[in-house]
């Protein structure tokens, strides 16, 4: 449960960064009900999972209640974050044509549960955009203030862009120096396409030395989860895009 630095480190410069980061997707929610939101990357290894665990615990701080849903069946990774099982899954509430509240689990913090990937299937993609999964969404919004679906990488396989039709809004994690920028450009073209509302983009690993210049505020930290090699990140906003630099972690 190291990724889970909000809640092991919550006075950190990381998790104050996290906080940046829930405060922008609030401001996004003045004139849209947002409430479903979609994270994901271009492709594995930019910290979505990170990201997304870390926001929603903010949320959830705030007395809202919250889910996370692990919707990246190729390559779950929401129990390992959070250091419990995966037996049991939206896969599995599908197949079994299952009420969602029984695969629920708790994650020892208030207001937050999750539903784990369950087993991984062999046609992942089909799963994601059929009805029933559309229907699912729904339920679970019905139920909770926010919820926020960890998405498999938009470059690598298409499920981002299926989820993205059932979400209000989309988070793409770029790592900064980690990504290449036409991947990173494609990922959010893709986004665009697709008709996704894309509300802000998590830059991670951000070297502030060099780019501190281009962006009006920002809170610089070391990362506990970055490379010990001296590089700062920040948070900050800028453009008609929100760019929120928050901590960097494996996805």
């Amino acid at each position: 449960m190291k990724e889970l630095i909000v809640l092991n480190k919550p006075k950190s410069p990381v998790s104050e960064a996290y906080r940046g980061v829930r405060t922008n997707i609030q401001f996004a929610n003045v004139d849209k009900n947002i409430k479903t939101i979609l994270v994901t990357s271009s492709k594995q290894g930019e910290g979505k999972t990170t990201t997304v665990s870390n926001i929603a615990i903010t949320m959830a701080d705030l007395g809202k209640k919250t889910v996370i849903i692990d919707c990246d069946l190729r390559r779950p990774r929401l129990h390992k974050a959070f250091g419990i099982t995966n037996v049991g899954g939206i896969t599995d509430i599908l197949l079994n044509s299952d009420s969602y509240k029984g695969y629920l689990k708790k994650t020892g913090i208030e207001n937050l549960e999750i539903i784990t990937a369950g087993q991984i299937p062999s046609n992942p993609s089909e799963m994601l955009s059929s009805k029933s999964m559309g229907k699912l969404i729904e339920q679970i919004r019905n139920d909770y203030d926010y919820i926020f679906i960890d998405a498999p990488p938009i470059a690598v396989v298409t499920d981002a862009v299926i989820l993205s039709s059932m979400a209000d809004g989309a988070i793409l994690v770029c790592h900064s120096g980690g990504v290449e920028v036409e991947l990173a450009k494609s990922a959010k073209q893709a986004l665009e396409k697709s008709g996704a509302n894309i509300i802000g983009v998590v830059l991670n690993k951000m070297n502030i030395e060099k780019r501190s210049s281009y962006y009006a505020y920002y809170y610089n930290y070391y990362s506990d989860e970055a490379p010990t090699d001296g590089k700062k990140s920040k948070l900050g906003s800028s453009g008609r895009t929100k760019q929120m630099k928050v901590a960097s972690g494996n996805d």
